[in-house]
């Protein structure tokens, strides 16, 4: 991404005319009366008619009820039956030019470069007009349903806003005559919202309106004041409800602006909200990671504040308001799994989802007999101790909690309070909010083991609070709630409702149950012997109801003021933030200040995001939506292939993460909190979405790995950020010790030990292209290969059982990046395959003769360093038993590509042209050539005879003696063979292979000539048929036979044909690669046992390929120790080498300001959905390293974000 600066518009000239036309509409409720274009006045006409028409209804019911020839039920149904007939009209028309643009085709090529909005009217009541006006619905449901509400609104909506009860309500037929005027505005806007054409709504939760909900948003919430208004006329006289509906007939009057503002729920996010809400902080649960997970949880927990409430005896509602607050506060999913006689549960899903190695098998990953016998011991001694307490102590509480027995229990819970918060305090980076550093956390540690050492004693300090979160504290809070003297007035629904939270919440989130039960006995105990009467009769249950909702709401105010500073201060501070608005934007928010705290305020109440629009500090409160903010299914991606890297570390950070949660060293754990985690080029976004007893629901996402130029500004402030926290010196003086980016919206929380790829790359420049590294290269690639002709011998003797262990006196060199990393995991020996397309062979024997010029070669390296070589079969993939795989191996040897093209693409790999012009490239045929001479009938060949029996074992096919090659030059190469390697090989290879291994049969096998002759035939064979039979001399032929791009040769062929030999031959060359890049960084080989030692090693804990194989894919799944690749920077004109190495790392981990996030998310969704905003180079994307805008806007669910990992929910115990 090109930055850009601070003054850039906000939306390009086509937006801002597309959001011009669009907005109006939007405050209208969908008439169309900015077009792009000219139309007849009719157009506007029809639009202004149909918009009055509701009114029009329901001013002849107003008139014939206060003419007093109707009552004002009478009228009100009379406007609602004339509303309806109009809706039905008006969906017939809709239905009838639907059908006739169907069947009647217009005259004329139609203009593709017209605006597609235009439409060409012909008359007033034309097809094309009435589909512009009213296009219809998609479904003949809604045309029913919408028509009978379209009515029932119009009939009520005149009942709501009669001047007679606008009088009753305010006394004045003035200000009744004005609300009556501006209500009929909003239900005009309603009523053709519904029916005619539905307007898009700049709250907009989904991407596509599937099921036509959108209409039916603006109709619900006038029908919810209607709702109100008639409970006041049928009810007594209650004077709340005729406040409020005084209050609601004037907010009436302001929907069509909080419409246009974005403020008011769509109808999913509100149900989804509601729902979350309500479970929450009325019935004591957590907001959950799925729609269907919040919507059972929530029946179930309404089901058990039902029966509460019916239960006659107290002891009755003790005893099952422990049990079932218990059970629901557990992950079900695993109980419905272990019922089913099934491990698949939700989070075990989310693994194999996401594509991440299956959960441990230590406590709580799965639901076992030890979790099983833990959580009925837990529950019965909850209800022995809740019931026995009740029973014996309850009756007997005083109304003074000072003299109560709830007096003891209530000193134990402020204690437990204080030892927890100090205890969890201390084992983050930074205390009291991120202010300041925290002296006891260790720093400038790169090495695991040591910062492990180090961090021994807040271990022990992490035990204890865990012991007493998850064992002791639940116990104390239910001792002091079963003794609770408003137990005894349990029967009202307030009291049940408060109860059945209060029991339950001990269990779904212990910490905050804690301080909200510390709170009431704060306030019971600065109260005195005195009594709070309004306090005091609302019950223990209720008070901690609204404890619990007061200190979410006051949280959330601090976090979104918090934000609202960080954008205004910055917006000036930052020098490329800072816009030429920027200080009238200032002056307007200072001048402004009690409205900014009247919408942070609002924003708070109703868990609703603060939207800064286009992020700049002009604050809107965005309208309320689930904690996730988003309604698809977690677990959605853009995936490519660096996201293997991300789901190989999603399995090891999902355990430290559960460590770390069961220390507290990320702080207080809630749904909606977001943290960043960063090692190397990697970004990980962790996102919490549910929490009960024991255990979290996470979302972990990866984000790109090739950085932007906005991605590296705000992750070398991550960096910088992280820094500060993690490597300063232990000892600090007081001001020293101050977070310095504490204005960040990142706060650093600890550091976390993860098994992680080591990401190393070089620049090979004097090692590929040094003649002495050359020279050395085909004796390495003969000693390699004859290595790997014994060994595959040998595991086909086996049975593929074989393994290669180092002999006695192994010991051999480890490698660069073995000696850096200890090698964590000894797997089977596994073949790597690298598909070749030899059908190219045909095609590189039937070119253009100029290619078979032998001085034309491509060792001359004439236009410099060739591109490596790219298939669509490297860089695609495929979709293969239900996950994303990429395609194997490299494809023709020898075909000619070009890497600038279709991102890496190979020219082979696209459809071939057909050849124009003459035939100048017919093939070359030499017809006095006999074939008989380069090749003979296998059939034909006789079987050898070996000297020794045992040599056998080690024959090779005979198709592998087939090479159509001159014996003569064969003979001319035979120097080359390295006889001394084969004998050393075979005498390591020898007893692996001998039912009793003797020293005089491994002798037999080394004086063997004709096991010697036959693997040397076979291994020249494969040198000539590289074209390396001189040295290797350029850079680029290494790096084409490396990708599997060998050049047409005269053994080609035969070497192609055979596609197991191809396979050994260019592992082979790559293994000598990798010898020739080790020896040149550590040093020559001292001898045979090192040599066979290293070769061991390759096979057994390196994959050495490239990138885009399936291999290598696979082996960092897999988690192989090592990985090498050998790469070509075109832009640079440079090779590179990348090493791979899996080594448990610290990745730091960080807390994000979530109200920051979701106010974020909020913007970019109105920005997208709404504006189509969608420049790539817009302002709202652009680098802001204090927000972290940039990173922010990857982490959102695709399509609006673009994270490339995205795991399914992880379930991660936390005992």
């Amino acid at each position: 991404m090109v930055r850009m600066g601070p003054d850039v518009p906000l939306l390009n000239e086509y937006k801002q005319e597309f959001f011009w036309k669009r907005f109006p509409q939007t405050v209208l409720g969908g008439p169309r009366f900015k077009l792009g274009y000219c139309a007849p006045p009719y157009v506007y006409v029809n639009q202004a008619v149909l918009f009055l028409t509701p009114w029009l209804f329901g001013g002849i019911g107003t008139l014939l009820c206060q003419l007093q020839l109707l009552r004002e039920l009478h009228a009100a149904v009379l406007s609602g039956m004339l509303m309806f007939g109009a809706a039905a009209s008006i969906q017939a028309l809709a239905l009838y030019a639907a059908r006739r643009s169907g069947t009647v085709e217009r005259l004329g090529a139609p203009n593709i470069l017209a605006d597609e909005e235009e439409v060409e009217f012909t008359h007033c009541v034309g097809p094309d007009t009435i589909r512009f006006i009213a296009p219809g619905k998609r479904f003949g449901l809604n045309v029913v349903l919408h028509t009978v509400l379209a009515g029932a609104l119009c009939g009520f909506g005149t009942w709501y806003v009669f001047l007679g009860r606008l009088t009753a309500l305010y006394g004045s037929i003035g200000v009744s005559l004005v609300v009556f005027v501006l209500s009929w505005v909003t239900l005009c806007i309603a009523e053709y919202s519904l029916i005619v054409n539905t307007a898009t709504e700049t709250a907009t939760f989904q991407a596509q309106d599937t099921y036509e909900i959108t209409p039916l948003t603006r109709p619900l919430y006038i029908f919810t004041f209607i709702a109100v208004d008639l409970a006041d006329r049928f009810t007594g006289p209650v004077p709340e409800l005729q406040l409020a509906s005084q209050v609601l007939h004037v907010l009436f009057l302001f929907l069509p602006l909080l419409w246009a503002l974005g403020m008011l729920s769509p109808l999913d996010a509100l149900l989804l909200w509601g729902m979350e809400q309500a479970l929450v902080f009325g019935l004591g649960g957590s907001p959950m990671s799925g729609n269907l997970r919040l919507l059972v949880m929530f029946a179930a927990s309404v089901g058990i504040a039902v029966c509460n409430f019916f239960i006659p005896t107290t002891l009755g509602v003790v005893l099952f308001s422990i049990s079932l607050g218990f059970l629901l506060s557990l992950d079900l999913s695993q109980i419905c799994s272990l019922c089913a006689g099934s491990s698949v549960a939700y989070g075990d899903r989310g693994w194999r989802k996401g594509g991440s190695p299956s959960p441990p098998s230590s406590f709580g990953w799965h639901l076992g007999c030890r979790e099983l016998l833990l959580y009925l011991s837990l529950l019965m001694a909850a209800m022995a101790e809740g019931g026995l307490l009740h029973h014996f102590l309850g009756p007997a509480q005083a109304q003074s909690l000072v003299k109560g027995p709830q007096a003891p229990v209530s000193y134990l819970l402020l204690v437990l309070f204080i030892l927890c918060w100090a205890l969890r305090e201390i084992q983050g980076a930074y205390v009291f909010g991120g202010v300041f550093l925290n002296p006891l956390y260790p720093r400038g540690m790169s090495n695991v083991q040591m910062f492990k050492q180090r961090n021994r004693g807040l271990h022990v300090a992490a035990v204890i609070r865990r012991i007493l979160v998850n064992l002791v504290s639940p116990f104390a809070m239910i001792a002091f709630l079963s003794m609770d003297n408003s137990l005894q007035l349990l029967h009202t629904a307030s009291l049940s409702v408060g109860f059945t939270r209060a029991f339950r919440v001990v269990w779904q989130s212990s910490e905050e149950a804690l301080l909200q039960m510390v709170v009431v006995v704060l306030v019971r105990l600065a109260a005195g012997d005195n009594t709070l009467p309004g306090w005091d009769n609302l019950g223990t249950g209720v008070q901690l109801l609204l404890v619990g909702l007061l200190s979410d709401r006051v949280v959330q105010f601090l976090a979104k003021l918090k934000f609202t500073l960080t954008v205004l201060v910055t917006s000036w501070t930052e020098k490329k933030q800072r816009r030429q608005s920027a200080g009238t934007l200032l002056a307007l928010n200072a001048s402004l200040c009690p409205l900014l705290l009247a919408v942070l305020t609002l924003s708070a109440l109703l868990a609703a995001p603060l939207l800064p629009l286009f992020t700049l500090p002009i604050f809107l409160v965005g309208f309320p939506r689930p904690q996730r903010s988003w309604p698809g299914p977690v677990g959605t991606a853009c995936p490519c292939p660096d996201s293997i890297f991300y789901q190989q570390m999603s399995g090891s950070l999902a355990s430290a993460l559960r460590r770390a949660f069961a220390r507290g060293s990320l702080g207080s754990l809630s749904p909606g909190s977001h943290f960043l985690g960063r090692f190397q080029d990697r970004m990980v976004w962790i996102v919490i979405l549910e929490r009960g007893y024991g255990y979290c629901n996470v979302n972990i996402k990866g984000l790109e790995l090739q950085e932007t130029s906005c991605h590296t500004v705000e992750a070398r402030r991550v960096d910088e950020v992280f820094e500060g926290a993690f490597e300063r010196p232990e000892r600090l003086g007081f001001t020293q010790g101050l977070n310095l980016h504490w204005g960040n919206a990142l706060t650093p929380c600890a550091a976390l030990p993860v098994r992680v790829y080591s990401d190393a790359r070089n620049v090979l420049s004097g090692i590929i292209d040094s003649h002495d590294n050359l020279r050395k290269l085909q004796d390495d690639f003969l000693k390699a290969l004859v290595w790997l002709l014994l060994r595959h011998c040998v595991h086909k003797r086996k049975g593929f059982a074989w393994s290669g262990e180092e002999g006695p006196g192994g010991g051999g060199r480890k490698s660069q990046s073995s000696q850096q990393a200890q090698s964590t995991c000894n797997q089977p020996v596994e073949a790597v395959i690298v598909e070749s397309n030899v059908s190219s062979l045909k095609f590189r024997q039937d070119s253009s003769s100029l290619t078979s010029f032998g001085d034309w070669s491509d060792e001359d390296d004439l236009f410099g360093p060739q591109p490596a070589r790219r298939t669509v079969a490297l860089v695609s993939t495929e979709a293969q038993l239900g996950q994303t795989a990429l395609q194997t191996g490299p494809s023709l040897p020898g075909s000619v590509e070009m890497d600038s093209l279709f991102e890496n693409m190979a020219l082979s790999a696209l459809q071939p042209l057909q050849p124009l012009g003459l035939g100048l490239g017919l093939p070359v045929v030499d017809k006095g050539r006999n074939p008989e001479v380069f090749t003979e009938n296998s059939g034909s060949l006789p079987h050898v005879r070996f000297s020794c029996p045992q040599s056998e074992v080690f024959n090779l096919p005979t198709g592998w003696r087939t090479a159509p090659l001159l014996p003569s030059r064969l003979q001319q190469l035979r120097p080359l063979f390295p006889e001394d390697w084969f004998r050393f090989t075979l005498g390591r290879f020898g007893p692996a292979v001998q039912d009793e291994a003797s020293e005089d049969m491994t002798k037999a096998l080394k004086e063997d000539e004709a096991l010697r002759e036959l693997h040397a035939q076979v291994a020249l064979s494969c040198l000539v048929s590289l074209g390396a039979e001189s040295a290797f001399t350029s850079p680029s032929y290494v790096y084409r036979l490396y990708c599997g791009d060998v050049p047409w040769t005269e053994g080609l062929d035969w070497l192609s044909a055979s596609k197991e030999l191809y396979q050994l031959t260019l592992r082979a060359f790559r293994f000598s690669f990798k010898l020739l890049f080790d020896q040149a960084s550590l040093g020559p080989m001292e001898g045979p046992e090192e040599l066979f030692s290293t070769l061991e090693e390759y096979e057994r804990d390196w994959y050495i390929g490239l990138v885009a194989e399936r291999g290598w894919h696979d082996s960092v799944l897999q988690e192989k120790p090592f990985l090498f690749s050998l790469g070509h920077d075109l832009t640079m004109g440079t090779y590179t080498g990348r090493v791979l190495s899996l080594q448990e790392q610290l990745v730091q981990v960080g807390r994000l300001n979530g109200e920051g996030v979701r106010g974020q998310w909020a913007n970019l969704s109105w920005e997208l959905l709404y504006a189509t905003n969608d420049d790539e180079e817009r302002y709202s994307i652009q680098a802001h390293p204090i927000m972290l805008r940039n990173l922010t806007v990857q982490a959102a669910d695709p399509p609006l974000g673009y994270p490339i990992y995205s795991s399914a929910p992880l379930h991660l115990p936390c005992f």
